[in-house]
């Protein structure tokens, strides 16, 4: 792709200073605010919720052991209607283990107590606080309390994940969930406009992966399986076991996973031990990288594995069928952002690593995968108009990466794959901007008439602003002054009315 590009900002502080009062460290109390300035015009067309959430620790966080992917979910939102914010709201999301530490009685868990830290969506009438690894859905009302556990009516056991697909054509949900004590398999499920599961399909893969996102096309699922793994060992170090038992235990217990039903009490024990604990997985150079094509509607022996070179996943921008002029399907094109390697020594989360846009052409003639370079810049959270989800899109947004510490700076990208142009901008020195999420101006809108919308740090001022964006032209239309601090967490949605 061709590029143009504004100037860079400077490189992101080391974790240590970021936990200073800087855009990773915890906030400790939930707020509500109703006064919020605004500059800009918010278009009338923006009525629903801006909601993102992401990992919060309760209660103080040490700076040598914490790793920002773990942690108790806190959601963020912002309310806009009519030209106007009404409100921002932060409330933690009160799975089993926050609600202890909060005090509070805790909620009946119909899964792994993980924390609910990684994303909101919008599905059958209900606001759903996700996370994957099997941990249970969390209910919210619109004003962000927790409800309790949303088990999907007793259809979906063992947990969900946080990546579901929409397709709107269909107002299904579609899903890829993996739980560390169930190894050998993933789990495709199809959730349909109610709520319940029409379809549950084991998928087999290798060893236990991380499957963080999936893709989603017309006629096709895809799944990645990837090399980070279950880490036994890193978990019992996290939870405390003695290092001197370490090896005889974890030689007993890979034994047992997968074969004796882990209790739901010792499963929440382990979560909550875990909670801002280590990271339980890494990477797992033995474990082949490949991707598995599934049709909708099969079965998991109908899946078909395309070796890619080694690397990880962990978001897909898009996917959809390549067409030949006779309507069959010749291959699968899968856009997402690649790593070389991840959780191999990584103390804090991904840093310090080269990420960049590929695209991986699955060829369902011969069988072989092709892997291209998009764009070598680092960068993470790519998206989509989502109404284009399993179809040929035209535009792409991500947000760029630091190259010397791989967290997250001020650039944002915009992908023409019509035109092979790449738009690179900068918001400015020290400022550094979360996952976007494109909101249409009306149904019937063009892919880029609309706008991007995303928190902001600015880490000159320690200000914490909603940006919104034109999405054809990057420039700001709008900005809510947020009083309060914004930690910088995972996915946000834009949740309509």
């Amino acid at each position: 792709m061709t590029t143009t590009e504004s100037t860079p900002t400077a490189a992101a502080a080391p974790m240590t200073e970021l936990l200073a009062g800087g855009a990773y460290d915890p906030v400790q109390a939930e707020e509500t605010i109703t006064a919020l300035r605004v500059t800009g015009t918010i278009p009338e067309y923006l009525d629903g919720r801006y909601v993102r959430n992401g990992p919060n620790p309760i209660g103080p966080v040490d700076a040598a052991t914490f790793h920002y992917f773990m942690g108790d979910g806190m959601v963020h939102g912002v309310r806009l209607r009519g030209g106007r914010a009404e409100w921002y709201r932060n409330r933690w999301v009160r799975s089993t283990d926050s609600a202890k530490a909060l005090g509070e009685p805790a909620p009946a868990s119909s899964g792994v107590s993980v924390a609910a830290n990684t994303t909101v969506i919008q599905h059958a009438g209900a606001t759903l606080a996700l996370v994957e690894a099997g941990g249970s859905a969390y209910a919210l009302t619109d004003e962000l309390e927790t409800v309790g556990v949303w088990n999907f009516q007793g259809t979906l056991p063992g947990g969900y994940t946080a990546h579901p697909k929409l397709d709107r054509a269909t107002g299904e949900l579609h899903a890829i969930s993996y739980r560390f004590d169930r190894p050998g398999r993933v789990q495709y499920s199809v959730v349909d406009p109610r709520g319940r599961a029409r379809r549950v399909v084991d998928v087999p893969v290798h060893g236990s992966p991380m499957v963080h996102d999936m893709g989603l096309t017309q006629g096709h699922v895809v799944v990645l399986d990837l090399p980070i793994e279950f880490d036994l060992g890193r978990a019992m170090r996290a939870v405390g076991v003695p290092p001197r038992i370490i090896g005889p235990a974890t030689r007993v217990a890979s034994r047992m996973i997968g074969r004796v039903p882990m209790n739901g009490r010792l499963a929440d024990l382990a979560a909550s031990r875990l909670r801002n604990g280590d990271m339980p997985y890494s990477w797992a150079p033995q474990h082949p990288s490949r991707l598995g094509v599934l049709p909708r509607e099969g079965s998991g022996v109908n899946v078909r594995w395309f070796e890619i070179d080694q690397c990880f996943i962990f978001h897909v921008l898009g996917a959809y069928d390549e067409v030949d002029e006779d309507g069959r399907v010749r291959a699968v094109i899968v856009d997402g952002v690649r790593y070389d390697s991840v959780f191999d020594d990584d103390a804090h989360g991904p840093e310090g690593l080269t990420t960049r846009l590929a695209r991986w052409r699955l060829d369902l003639v011969t069988g072989k995968a092709t892997d291209s370079t998009v764009d070598d810049r680092p960068q993470e959270f790519p998206r989509i108009d989502e109404r284009l989800l399993g179809n040929v899109y035209r535009y792409g947004y991500a947000t760029g990466l630091a190259p010397d510490t791989g967290f997250i700076d001020g650039r944002i990208v915009r992908y023409d794959f019509q035109t092979g142009q790449a738009t690179w901008h900068s918001l400015g020195s020290r400022v550094e901007v979360g996952e976007l999420v494109f909101v249409p101006s009306g149904p019937d809108a063009a892919e880029d008439d609309g706008v991007l919308m995303g928190f902001v740090h600015d880490g000159e001022t320690g200000a914490d602003r909603l940006e919104l964006l034109d999405a054809a032209t990057l420039e700001s239309v709008a900005q809510v002054h947020l009083p309060v601090r914004v930690p910088h967490g995972f996915h946000g949605n834009w949740l309509p009315s």
